[in-house]
C-alpha cells in the first residue's frame, strides 16, 4: 500500500497531518492498522454497520446526514469516524454516503492510539480538530434555537468561511428544518437588509454586520 504524491500534499495540509513530515505519511502508509479502501457509490457508514476507524478522505465526496437532515459533505482531506472511535456506543452517530468513487486512508483505533502517544503534532493536530468539532456543532443548535427562520438563516450563513457558500436550496431545507417557502421569504429579508445576494445555488455573504443585526432583531421579537 502506498501513497501518492499528490495523497502525501493533500494529507500534511490537512487538519490531522498539518506539520508532520512526508517521510513519516510514507511510513505510516505500511505500517498495521493503515489502509487505503476504495468506496462505491452509496452507504460506507450507517448507524449499524461502521469501523472503529478515523478516515482521512482522499478523493471524492461523501455525504453525512442524520435521519433526513444534512449535516455536510465532505472532500479531499476531511476526517470522518471521530464519533466511533472511543465510544462504546452500538451505533454511530450519522450515516456517510459516497456520492460517488472515493478513496480514503483508514487508521484503526490501536494505530491512532499510538500516533497520539508517540507524535506531538498529530495530537495537536487531533485536539485542534476535535474543539472545532464542538464549536461546529454548538454553532448548529443555536441555528436551530434560533426562533425566527430569518435568525436561523442568518446565524447559519454568519460563520461560513469566504464570501460565498454554495448548496442547493433543499439542502438548506434540511439542514434548518424548514420548507421552501418558508427559506425563499428569508431570503428575501436577507436580501432586502443588504446582507446576501443569491446567483442560482450561490449565496453570496455582503455584509455579516447586516446578518447580525437580523439575529438581534429576531431576539427581540420572539
Amino acid at each position: 500500500m502506498s501513497l501518492s504524491r499528490s495523497e502525501i500534499s493533500l494529507l500534511t495540509a490537512g487538519p490531522l497531518f498539518r506539520g508532520v513530515s512526508e517521510e513519516l505519511l510514507q511510513a505510516l502508509a505500511g505500517t498495521e492498522g493503515a489502509s487505503l479502501v476504495r468506496f462505491d457509490s452509496g452507504v460506507v457508514y450507517s448507524p449499524r454497520h461502521f469501523r472503529r476507524s478515523l478516515a482521512v478522505v482522499l478523493s471524492g465526496q461523501l455525504q453525512v446526514t442524520k435521519g433526513a437532515l444534512a449535516v455536510s459533505v465532505l472532500g479531499p482531506g476531511d476526517l470522518f469516524g471521530a464519533a466511533a472511535l472511543y465510544s462504546d456506543e452500538p451505533e454511530f452517530a450519522s450515516t456517510v454516503t459516497a456520492k460517488g468513487p472515493s478513496r480514503c486512508l483508514m487508521l484503526e483505533q490501536r494505530l491512532v492510539d499510538r500516533l497520539l502517544a508517540e507524535q506531538s503534532q498529530i495530537r495537536e493536530n487531533y485536539l485542534r480538530y476535535l474543539t472545532g468539532r464542538i464549536r461546529f456543532l454548538s454553532g448548529r443548535l443555536r441555528t436551530l434555537a434560533q426562533p425566527g427562520v430569518e435568525g436561523k438563516l442568518a446565524r447559519y450563513l454568519l460563520p461560513v468561511e469566504g464570501d460565498a457558500l454554495t448548496l442547493s436550496a433543499t439542502a438548506l431545507c434540511q439542514r434548518l428544518g424548514v420548507g421552501r417557502a418558508t427559506l425563499y421569504r428569508a431570503f428575501e429579508t436577507l436580501e432586502g437588509a443588504g446582507a446576501i445576494a443569491r446567483e442560482g445555488k450561490t449565496i453570496r455573504i455582503l455584509s455579516r454586520d447586516a446578518l447580525k443585526n437580523v439575529i438581534s432583531e429576531n431576539r427581540r421579537e420572539s
